[in-house]
């Protein structure tokens, strides 16, 4: 599957500015055949607690329309994120539509990241999701996620590759490189990280680091255009891969459990 990761400059709270800035990634994916192209956390927003300016309903939003149609138009599969409300908080959501412009999974953040106060205006996910597409098994998650790596566990062995979208400070972008990394050495699968860049409008600076590692953690080559990423992502070769140097089979679920 051929894959392409935008490293959004997401303009601050601008969904206008950003849907073009979209527009414009979708249509050079498509050209360039991707089949699944993927944008940063909170795509046409960035990263803000401001959910009265930010918030949408899940079940109208616009962002959510604006989306299916552009995948429908494009015959390409797009996940992105937006911030659903949910009672006087909101739900920071990863949201996976087909080609054909179905709403296919969305997920919710698990761990909102409480030293920005993340808690104090959303609320936590507590669901795993995974999403079928092209005969992949993809898992979505969302940057402070992996941190934890419980959750990757959880996912691994129901898929064949796990999306993080993400606006991971460039001051801390050594934890996310490494993070990505161990996550797909110590579960032996794909691991797609995508991340902003610029510099939102608390004066965070983001810099370039969307990437894509195998099962042994090596870093995929990718076609580059612009901010835009293209990797070709093959799943035989993760099955290889665990034929051959299999340690997953070794965990001790139960154990875990009780000593958790």
């Amino acid at each position: 599957m051929r894959i392409a990761l935008i490293s959004l400059d997401q303009a601050w709270e601008d969904k206008e500015s950003n849907l073009e800035l979209c527009k414009k990634f979708i249509k050079q994916a498509s050209d360039q055949c991707v089949e699944l192209v993927v944008f940063p956390e909170m795509t046409l927003t960035g990263f803000s607690n401001n959910i009265d300016a930010t918030a949408e309903d899940f079940e109208t939003s616009q962002t959510i329309q604006e989306f299916q149609s552009l995948a429908k138009n494009h015959d390409i599969a797009i996940n992105f994120g937006i911030v659903a409300r949910d009672g006087e908080k909101a739900l920071n959501k990863s949201i996976f539509i087909d080609n054909f412009g179905n709403v296919l999974a969305d997920y919710s953040k698990i761990h909102p990241f409480s030293f920005a106060g993340e808690d104090r205006f959303f609320n936590a996910g507590d669901k795993l999701t995974v999403v079928e597409f092209k005969d992949f098994k993809i898992g979505l998650t969302i940057c402070y996620d992996l941190r934890f790596p419980e959750l990757y566990s959880a996912l691994a062995p129901k898929c064949d590759l796990i999306v993080n979208i993400a606006n991971w400070p460039q001051k801390r972008v050594e934890h996310w490189n490494t993070l990505l990394k161990a996550r797909a050495i110590e579960n032996q699968i794909f691991i797609a990280g995508v991340n902003r860049v610029g510099i939102d409008g608390n004066g965070l600076e983001y810099s370039e680091s969307s990437m894509v590692f195998n099962a042994n953690g090596d870093n995929l080559s990718f076609e580059k255009f612009e901010d835009m990423k293209i990797f070709k992502i093959d799943k035989d070769s993760r099955i290889e891969f665990k034929n051959k140097f299999n340690t997953t089979n070794d965990r001790r679920i139960d154990l875990y459990k009780s000593i958790l």
